[in-house]
């Protein structure tokens, strides 16, 4: 067998640059107008068939806010020829078609937005409309949208290289939990019978995965690619094996036996090149590998199989805890799985992008409209995004419900300043009908521009799951000075009348440079400010990884104070999540009460709602807290579950509103909160005598969260 390919760290942690690669020899063809959607259109770029054909969930923006336009550029800039099919028809494979064959392979995504939250709330009602298709028409994708199309496209060329990526693969990697189904599903690998899987922003993989196949490697071969999943039928010999399929071990343990002195497993899919002379996997106990040596770099971690999650909420928990800890590039080990016969091993996250490659994937020839093919239809998600510019990737705040953080990473990516003047500068040249309003410079939050680590060896080390709680990490950079300065760089360009903020804000870190806050306050606030505490209480603010509400008020008391020195009337507009696990009756009442105290009267507000591969949707399904050591004896923890505990708590964050005030009051009678209960100002809820709001004014204020926007 071929020598075993060796892992050289100092390659490892400096790739080689997206823009380094020799463009593959169909770059003579030049760059496409649009990437082509039809056969019409190939024949007019004069292309006989695609290299690579991207299928996609969503309609076809070329913007890079999309996903299958930054993945469509950032290959054609490599010199493929790159076509695109989105939202076809799947009852058939006669769509996956139209453009023929691709020459190397499919690539698969869901879209912008995993397709089960596109088209279910929370309380798993049908939405009607869908903001990533033409005149936002709902039904125009499926459910589980990647299994489908991957399916489809085996179907349509069974040889061809199936590529899956986008939020939808890269959140359902490993064994997870299905809200929809109430059931922990397969890893999409193997349901969607794909090659490989990328996850995350996936430049990196993507552009490694292209240049391999094209210039003659097997997906085997690429097995060990960064960014990557794939499935095994045999594991690569001469490697450690750290055993972490179980939460309770014995005090004290002896070094096992290794038993794959005898090493056959005689199914499925790909198997890693192996060393000539084969060795067998050594194996160590969890409890053991900080005490026993071996090659850290030839290394993986086994989490318990498919089958031990399913039937073992406790273990299920547990999983989900490595994989989070395991989340750093620069200390991640490989992750295996079983599922049944074969193996999904997963490969540490990519390396993030730097500056000049950030500038250089948001500066490719994208139009920035809808392709034309859709006419005057109009496509909501663009229309929100058309004037918005994304500065930076990744998220260091952890929030335990957020996915933000397992698809993109902590460690934050920015683009330089004059990228983003730049592409200012574009959005005033060449969308029709700016106004001179650009309306968010932000990205996953609103103020982590340019914040990383101040110490690249702690970096290297670190495990910690945030950089903010539970409290701010002293070797963060804090300094939003390089944000300040862009805000003002930006507002001076000519022909921008204005810069307004809507990506959410992260209040604790903003209050450690309260110029900052000067700035956003003074210049960008329309008069309202979304952000998010989510709660008021600390023992459920622990379970979410959020700062403690004082942080809030805090930050109010700023905000409140900048404001009246700008001359101007402005409001907070906090949101909150019901139902989030950790959460019972009484955190609920508090938190109304305290919504109450502040006249907050909350418009529309949110449940909690659990996604693929969360923290938070661990402890919902496990009913375990994995941010502690999971065991079997820990104590569980409150989730509602059935739709009269969630739209109970969501009746406590709508406390004003009288349709809730029956279920409130039986709720109260059960707290023993009967005091609260009443036609005076200190009451939350009128008595039943009341019928209605009887004229008390007991709920008049201001409308706190009226000009809120839904939160999904």
């Amino acid at each position: 067998m071929a020598k075993q390919q060796s892992i050289d760290t100092a390659d490892e942690f400096a790739p080689r640059k997206l823009f380094s690669y020799p463009k593959y020899w169909a770059e003579c063809f030049g760059t496409a107008p649009y990437l082509p959607m039809s056969r019409a259109e190939m024949d007019a770029l004069g292309w006989d068939s695609c290299d690579i054909i991207i299928v996609t969930a969503d309609a076809y923006v070329d913007h890079p806010s999309f996903g299958m336009a930054i993945v469509g550029r950032l290959l054609e800039a490599q010199g493929f020829r790159v076509g695109i099919i989105a939202q076809p028809e799947w009852d058939s494979a006669e769509p996956f078609k139209q453009l023929g064959k691709p020459n190397l392979f499919f690539g698969v995504t869901g879209g912008n937005m995993d397709s089960l939250i596109n088209r279910y709330t929370a309380d798993l009602r049908v939405r009607n409309d869908d903001a990533y298709t033409p005149n936002a028409e709902a039904g125009k994708r499926p459910d589980r949208s990647v299994i489908v199309y991957s399916q489809r496209c085996r179907e349509a060329y069974y040889d061809t290289p199936i590529v899956i990526g986008g939020i939808e693969a890269s959140l359902r990697r490993i064994a997870q939990y299905d809200y929809w189904s109430d059931a922990v599903r397969r890893s999409v690998l193997i349901d969607s019978n794909a090659d490989i899987l990328l996850y995350g922003n996936a430049e990196r993989a993507l552009v490694e995965v292209a240049h391999g196949i094209a210039s003659g490697k097997t997906i085997e071969e690429l097995w060990q690619t960064r960014g990557t999943a794939v499935v095994l039928k045999d594991l690569p010999a001469g490697w450690t094996e750290i055993d972490s399929t179980r939460i309770d071990w014995p005090s004290n343990i002896d070094t096992l036996p290794n038993p794959y002195d005898f090493h056959d497993r005689n199914s499925g899919m790909s198997t890693p090149q192996q060393d000539s002379e084969t060795q067998p996997i050594k194996i160590i106990p969890m409890p053991l590998q900080r005490k026993e040596k071996f090659d850290e770099r030839r290394s993986y971690i086994r989490l318990p199989s498919h089958s031990k999650v399913v039937n073992d909420p406790a273990l299920y928990a547990h999983a989900s805890r490595v994989l989070h800890q395991e989340a750093n590039p620069y200390n991640a080990k490989c992750l295996v799985q079983r599922h049944d016969t074969l193996e999904v091993w997963v490969n540490p996250p990519p390396i993030p992008l730097e500056t000049d490659e950030m500038d250089w994937v948001f500066d490719l020839a994208y139009q920035r409209r809808p392709h034309p093919s859709y006419g005057d239809s109009r496509i909501p998600a663009y229309d929100m995004i058309k004037t918005s510019v994304n500065i930076m990737r990744g998220c260091f705040g952890g929030c335990t419900f957020c996915s933000i953080t397992e698809h993109e990473g902590r460690i934050i990516q920015s683009r330089s300043e004059e990228s983003i003047l730049g592409e200012i500068e574009k959005i005033r040249d060449l969308v029709p009908g700016f106004t001179g309003t650009i309306s968010d410079l932000g990205g996953p939050t609103a103020n982590m521009y340019k914040l990383n680590c101040k110490s690249p060896a702690v970096q290297r080390r670190c495990k910690r799951l945030s950089c903010v709680y539970p409290s701010i990490c002293t070797h963060l950079q804090t300094d939003h000075g390089p944000t300040t300065q862009l805000y003002r760089k930006a507002r001076a360009i000519p022909g921008v009348k204005r810069i307004a903020i809507a990506s959410g804000l992260r209040y604790d870190l903003a209050l450690k440079d309260p110029e900052y806050i000067e700035e956003l306050v003074s210049h960008h606030v329309g008069g309202y400010l979304k952000i998010a505490p989510e709660h008021s209480e600390d023992k459920t603010l622990s379970k979410m990884m959020k700062p403690s509400i004082s942080a809030y008020d805090d930050f109010k008391k700023l905000f409140d104070k900048f404001s009246k020195k700008a001359g101007k009337e402005q409001y907070l507009i906090p949101y909150f999540i019901a139902a989030h696990p950790g959460s019972d009756d009484e955190d609920m009442l508090n938190l109304s009460l305290w919504l109450k105290e502040r006249k907050f009267k909350p418009d529309q507000v949110q449940t909690f709602y659990p996604s693929p591969m969360s923290l938070a949707t661990a402890m919902y399904y496990s009913e375990r807290n994995p941010l502690e050591k999971v065991r079997y004896k820990s104590d569980k923890l409150t989730v509602s579950k059935n739709i009269d505990q969630r739209r109970l708590q969501k009746a406590f964050l709508r406390y004003h509103d009288e349709k809730n005030w029956p279920l409130l009051r039986t709720a109260l009678t059960k707290l023993g909160r009967n005091d609260l209960i009443g036609n005076e100002e200190k009451h939350l809820i009128p008595h039943e005598s009341t019928g209605g709001r009887g004229g008390t004014n007991m709920h008049k204020g201001k409308p706190g969260g009226k000009r809120a926007r839904k939160r999904r």
